[in-house]
């Protein structure tokens, strides 16, 4: 095996493929990336046998063969060369030497043979869409994630493909975040799947704001998206996702219109005097105002004043306040929209004029 690349053509796909290889493995082969020249392409491979990312990029003086490298060592020996430097690596034994200018580097290497690979999966769908579409769809959504929860299903992201959409939603038992768009093309069956927290972390590092189009491939146990030269794919969660859409409060008519960088500064004093373990406040709703009320064991209080459009009176609910700084940040507009259907209800988190995107934050006793 042998090809020669200059630095910057290598260290593209490198960065997209080293992130998914864990500092500690059960198996020393997933310390590596797996280094593969066929068809007149290389391939680069990285897996913790739950994700695996494979980026394919042209090289010269290409010879066919596989084996796998070193994934850290090997990528910062690549971003440590100087810009434009010409690498050329060749595989000699058991043994890869890298040449660039006046650098001379020798590595280890074990044999392509012992690494895990994910060759086809079951398809039982496959949809395309704006791939700016599905980094804003995780982006927004993502936070809400659970993290090492005892029940797994919550620790990742729900994609759920309707007829004519596709939503993320993510839930950690507290506050959920769901947004969703509309897809050029219709799909015959509802189709629900479950990626975990590691998967939708570095699709949303893979994902690029701009106007091409990637290809999500639902399979029985895999997701696989591609991109470029790029295919992305995860293990899915076995488990069954709650019943989201019974989680968004119905009949919730009591609402309040606020300019959300506004609210957002208020929240962010009266967290200050928030107490640490609950980081609870009070939302007092009054014609024209909202109340945003904080204390802690110390005594201490936090009160805060906005103006609202709203013609509620007499309302008060606790909660969480960085949940509510969370589905604030995760919003675009300039105005937010809280709505409310009694002092016992969860809270609706909306941007004013868009009815894609709803987080739902369960109140707290205060």
């Amino acid at each position: 095996m042998q090809f020669s690349i200059q630095r910057e053509a290598l260290l593209k796909p490198l960065q997209q493929v080293v992130g998914v290889v864990e500092r500690r493995q059960t198996l020393p082969v997933l310390a590596n990336l797996l280094v593969k020249v066929a068809d007149g392409q290389l391939s680069l491979t990285g897996t913790d046998l739950e994700v695996e990312m494979i980026a394919t990029t042209a090289a010269d003086k290409l010879a066919d063969g596989e084996i796998t490298i070193p994934a850290r060592k090997f990528f910062d020996i690549v971003r440590a060369l100087p810009d434009g430097a010409n690498i050329e690596l060749k595989l000699n034994g058991d043994r890869v030497a890298l040449n660039a200018g006046r650098s001379r580097f020798t590595l280890t290497t074990l044999p392509a043979s012992e690494f895990p690979t994910i060759d086809s999966i079951e398809l039982v769908e496959k949809v395309s869409l704006p791939e700016e579409a599905l980094r804003d769809l995780m982006e927004r959504t993502a936070f809400a994630m659970a993290n090492q929860d005892v029940r797994y299903y919550l620790n990742g992201m729900l994609l759920d493909l309707q007829e004519h959409s596709l939503r993320c939603v993510a839930t950690d038992g507290h506050r959920l975040a769901m947004k969703e768009t509309s897809l050029a093309t219709s799909v015959q069956a509802r189709r629900q799947i479950i990626i975990p927290r590691k998967g939708v972390n570095e699709l949303i590092g893979l994902l690029e704001p701009g106007e091409g189009e990637v290809e999500l491939e639902f399979g029985r146990n895999h997701l696989r998206v591609r991109r470029g030269g790029v295919t992305f794919t995860s293990k899915l969660i076995d488990g069954r996702f709650p019943d989201y859409e019974a989680v968004i409060p119905l009949g919730a008519d009591k609402t309040a219109i606020l300019d959300r960088e506004v609210l957002r500064g208020a929240l962010q004093r009266a967290a200050i005097l928030s107490n640490e373990k609950y980081r609870g406040v009070k939302l007092e709703l009054s014609p024209g105002k909202l109340r945003i009320v904080a204390h802690n064991p110390e005594q201490e209080e936090a009160v805060e004043e906005v103006e609202a459009d709203t013609h509620v009176s007499d309302l008060a609910v606790g909660f969480n306040v960085g949940y509510l700084l969370d589905a604030l940040s995760a919003l675009r507009g300039d105005q937010a929209r809280l709505s409310l259907r009694d002092a016992q209800s969860s809270c609706l988190v909306q941007e004013h004029d868009g009815e894609q995107a709803r987080h739902v934050i369960m109140p707290l006793r205060l």
